[in-house]
Order: C-alpha cells, then sequence, then structure tokens
C-alpha cells in the first residue's frame, strides 16, 4: 500500500503546482477596465532645424476603460520649467504614444527632463535625456505605432510627411453646457501611404483594408466589417495580437486632451488610443476601415458639454504612419 500511498501524494502534489502555476499565469495576464495607473513614457528625442530640441512624451494607462483626469500641478507635473509644459490632463486607455512635445535648447547637455503623475495614489515618473540611443525620426514613429511591419521600409514611406491639420475659426471659444458646438478641421496631406497599402511591400490585389503587419497582411484577410458609422453597439473582444499594427490611410478624429467633464461628440469619433480588440472603432482594431475622407478635405463634428470647466479639445489628423495635432480651448458656463 505505502507505493501506491506515495503515488497517491505525488498525484496530488503534482496536480497542485499545475492549477498554481495556471493561477500565476492568469493572475499575471489580467486586464483591467478601471482602478489601475497610469504610467508616463519617454518616447525619445528629435532634433529640429535651428539645433533645438523636442522631448517627446507619452503613457500607458493600464486600463482599458476608465479615463483618468489629472490637472496640471503636484499630480501631473513636468519639471524643470513647469509644472505645466503642454501635458494633457485627461487621459485616455490603454497605450498613447508620441503624445506631447518639450522643446529644449541647444545647449541641454546632459540635464534631465522628468513628467510626474499621480493616478490611484502611485506616482510614476518618466526621465527625459538626450542619450544618443534615443533619438527618433519618423521612420521610428510609424514602427513603434504600428504602421510598419518588422524590418519593412521603401523609398516612398521613408520620404512621407505627416499630414497637415488646422481647425478653422477661433483658437479660444465659450460655451453653455448642454448646448453643442461646431468643429471643423481642414486636412490635407501627400497621400503617402496609401490608403489600403501594407508598408514595405507591394500593394494587394484587389485592395482592401491593407495593415503594417507585414507582406501578407492584405492578402486573404476576413472581409472588413461595417464602417464605424454603420455599426450598432458591440461589446469588443479581447485584443487579437501582441504587438500592435495598423490601418494605413489618412482620417482624422476630435477628442479631449484637457477637461475632466464628460464631452460628447456627434457624430462618434475614431479612437485616438491602442485599443486592439476585435470591433473597436480605431485604426488598431482587427479589419478596421477607414471613413471615407470628406470631399472638401474638412472634418467636422459637434462636441456638447455636460459640465462648466475649461476643456483643450484636439485634432489629430492621422495617414496611418505619421500624426499632426491641433488644440482650442473652450470655456463652458451653465
Amino acid at each position: 500500500m505505502r507505493p501506491a500511498r506515495s503515488a497517491l501524494l505525488l498525484l496530488v502534489a503534482l496536480s497542485a503546482m499545475i492549477v498554481f502555476a495556471g493561477q500565476r499565469t492568469s493572475t499575471q495576464s489580467l486586464t483591467y477596465s478601471s482602478g489601475q495607473d497610469v504610467s508616463p513614457a519617454f518616447e525619445g528625442w528629435e532634433e529640429n532645424a535651428d539645433g533645438s530640441f523636442n522631448l517627446i512624451f507619452g503613457y500607458m494607462n493600464r486600463n482599458w476603460q476608465e479615463e483618468i483626469d489629472v490637472p496640471v500641478g503636484p499630480e501631473n507635473s513636468v519639471q524643470p520649467g513647469g509644472p505645466d509644459q503642454g501635458q494633457p490632463t485627461h487621459l485616455l486607455p490603454r497605450r498613447n504614444r508620441f503624445v506631447f512635445r518639450v522643446r529644449v535648447q541647444k545647449d541641454f547637455g546632459q540635464k534631465e527632463i522628468i513628467w510626474t503623475l499621480t493616478t490611484h495614489g502611485r506616482t510614476n515618473k518618466a526621465f527625459a535625456t538626450l542619450r544618443p540611443d534615443f533619438r527618433v525620426e519618423n521612420i521610428d514613429i510609424m514602427s513603434e505605432t504600428g504602421a510598419l511591419g518588422a524590418g519593412s521600409s521603401n523609398p516612398e514611406i521613408r520620404a512621407d510627411q505627416p499630414p497637415v491639420v488646422k481647425i478653422d475659426g477661433d483658437k479660444v471659444r465659450t460655451a453653455k453646457v448642454g448646448q453643442p458646438i461646431a468643429l471643423s478641421a481642414l486636412v490635407t496631406d501627400d497621400g503617402v501611404p496609401r490608403r489600403g497599402s501594407v508598408l514595405g511591400a507591394p500593394p494587394a490585389a484587389g485592395g482592401g483594408g491593407g495593415r503594417g503587419s507585414g507582406a501578407a497582411a492584405g492578402a486573404g484577410a476576413a472581409p472588413p466589417e461595417a464602417p464605424p458609422a454603420a455599426r450598432g453597439p458591440f461589446i469588443p473582444g479581447p485584443p487579437a495580437r501582441l504587438t500592435v499594427s495598423k490601418t494605413l490611410g489618412l482620417h482624422a478624429a476630435w477628442f479631449v486632451y484637457r477637461g475632466a467633464g464628460k464631452v460628447t461628440f456627434t457624430p462618434d469619433q475614431i479612437e485616438v488610443w491602442e485599443d486592439t480588440r476585435e470591433g473597436a472603432n480605431g485604426p488598431w482594431a482587427p479589419r478596421w476601415t477607414n471613413p471615407p475622407a470628406p470631399a472638401d478635405g474638412k472634418w467636422t463634428a459637434q462636441a456638447t458639454f455636460r459640465e462648466p470647466g475649461t476643456y483643450v479639445l484636439r485634432c489629430r489628423a492621422d495617414d496611418g504612419a505619421l500624426t499632426s495635432d491641433d488644440d482650442i480651448t473652450v470655456k463652458v458656463t451653465n
């Protein structure tokens, strides 16, 4: 009986180890809708024509749904020279790359700029320096945001320039709670990358919604879903990829950059954060397709504010590889 008992104990121990390992793996892979903190990120630096430099920051919101507001101050500070150096105060879900730039002079040398952010009781910092290995160029931005597949590049895409966006009208406006305001922005682009193309590869036969994930991304892909405006309510599925990949082609979207109150945009806007879930309305979602660009190049919307306050609304033009932003400030009263 002793050998049988020993075998039984061994089996029980192995089963417990398997269950524990599974629980550990499950815990490590948990994702959260809300309640988690946000980490600022130093994306790298770029040199300007006059010899000055831009230090570029982004962030990672560990929540899939919660949008967190942190006003400029001790809990949202860029120093030295701050606390306000143009950083966002309305933090969108998940990964947001290359969000804002801090310009420093050509003699910046070995100094550093620090973005400090406190959310849900946890303080995180991003340290920006001019270390040579942190230099970024357009091709690096394309790769980091998912527009390029591994090792993909060609002369056409290396010559790509960001789209140009200019918001119509006054840069500072007033509004009343509950009363929509009209928004319009003119977007122009060089036509690169082509809509539906795959960077670093020849266009797929028959066009279609090519993606920047490799030469075969456009071939044999699943049929695209309806355009975002035609979709009904959906419950996004889990992310389909471990790394981001992005649909190419020009589009623009309005979103809140600063301001703590709820703002509703009509029509619904394309997501500007890396939402990789199936069915999401953004260029990182599987089988998402670009809406047709307006014939006059003007991307319009209405914004309705539920609470008084001062808001910064941003319009982002995105050609699938590079982006440009323009902002307006809206002072909302009852």
